[in-house]
């Protein structure tokens, strides 16, 4: 379905567009009109299914052209477990807010560094992405108030729910305004989220978005075993000699993705790495030239590719194996669509064989490694 029917702020369907959000995943599709209407949400539907979009995109929707709150106290909640996901989170919001007619001000704030810049920071703050410890820290120091808290988003409720944040999640709803909305997205529908459900939240629309497969069947797999040394010269011998164009390799942290391209570059092919490190606008200049053919390799990380939806991708590689196998999956399901065959070429090294092994099991498919052992590398 395309974003122009679910009732969001016209500001945003150009900067969907550069994003390369061609149309709504199901989870959007369900989510962002009834978050619109005001609606409390229960939202089943796993990491990587574009749920922060489908939050984020009608909270913003419903702030732009609201009449401004008092300064430090804030519009809408995202609590989050973990840092890596806060700084996820606010990047959404920011790529997107940015369109909009009015300023919109998003902030994430976690423990692990200093309070007193994120005290500071708080000034004039719409939409706070923030941990449960370090929020309480800033509610008891004034910083802040969320007594005029309009939308309370819980994402990973299940994730948070584990961790042990029960103590901090009573103490934080104590904060909260009573008449407000509430968007509770979990992976699973556990009995401690089940519990949360029934507390917070006031007639829920229910969302549970299925589980579904990568249709692999259109994907030329091939592994290559390898020294890890050798990785960096195989790529490029592969670009060269096969005259590969438009492809996306992925490595498992930001630190490689930069070092790969750089590579590359180094070499003579033309290539950029997208993370979440990079501005945003070195991230979306990225991916518009990938996606039109201007650029012929675009280095990704997993959290970074989960917005790349080309229809006719014809090459993936895995330069490093992802954790789990459902991630290696989806990395290569951005191939062999639109029923059109593609290419993904995974790089096994000794210390990864275990680990394909069970990538295989789980893929129920069986990739032979070919040995690039008499491969004349020199020169690459």
């Amino acid at each position: 379905m395309s974003f122009t029917s679910l009732g969001l702020s016209p500001s945003l369907l150009p900067a969907l567009d550069e994003q390369g959000y061609s149309k709504a995943y199901p989870i959007q599709e369900q989510a962002i009109p009834p978050i619109i209407n005001k609606h409390d949400i229960l939202g089943i539907a796993k990491t990587g299914s574009g749920k922060t979009a489908s939050y984020a995109l009608p909270i913003l929707t419903n702030l732009e052209g609201k009449t401004s709150t008092k300064n430090r106290y804030i519009d809408a909640l995202i609590l989050v477990p973990t840092r890596e996901l806060a700084v996820q989170v606010e990047e959404v919001f920011r790529t997107f807010g940015s369109a909009l007619s009015q300023r919109i001000k998003t902030m994430a704030v976690y423990g692990g560094v200093s309070i007193n810049p994120q005290m500071m920071k708080m000034q004039g703050v719409n939409i706070l992405i923030a941990t449960p410890g370090r929020l309480i820290e800033l509610v008891e120091s004034n910083a802040m108030s969320l007594s005029e808290i309009r939308t309370l988003v819980l994402d990973e409720a299940d994730k948070m729910l584990n961790l042990g944040f029960k103590d901090e999640m009573d103490k934080i709803f104590s904060f909260l305004p009573k008449k407000r909305q509430n968007l509770l997205f979990s992976a699973t529908l556990s009995d401690k989220v089940d519990e949360i459900n029934r507390v917070l939240l006031n007639n829920p629309v229910i969302i549970k978005i299925e589980e579904k497969d990568e249709n692999i069947n259109l994907i030329n797999q091939t592994a290559y075993y390898l020294k890890e040394e050798e990785k960096g010269p195989f790529l490029r011998y592969l670009i060269k000699n096969e005259d590969l164009q438009q492809v996306l390799i992925f490595t498992s942290s930001t630190y490689k993705a930069d070092n790969v391209a750089d590579k590359l570059r180094t070499n003579g092919i033309d290539a950029q790495a997208i993370h979440g490190k990079k501005s945003n606008k070195a991230r979306t200049d990225a991916l518009k030239n990938f996606k039109r053919g201007a650029l012929r390799v675009l280095v990704a990380t997993d959290i970074l590719a989960r917005g790349i939806d080309i229809e006719f991708l014809p090459c993936v590689i895995n330069y490093e194996l992802p954790r789990s196998p459902k991630d290696y999956i989806h990395r290569i399901g951005r191939t062999g669509r639109a029923e059109s065959p593609g290419d993904a070429i995974t790089f096994v090294t000794i210390e990864d064989q275990q680990h394909f092994k069970v990538i295989q099991k789980k893929m129920k498919k069986r990739i032979e490694l070919q040995d690039i052992e008499n491969l004349n590398l020199q020169g690459y």
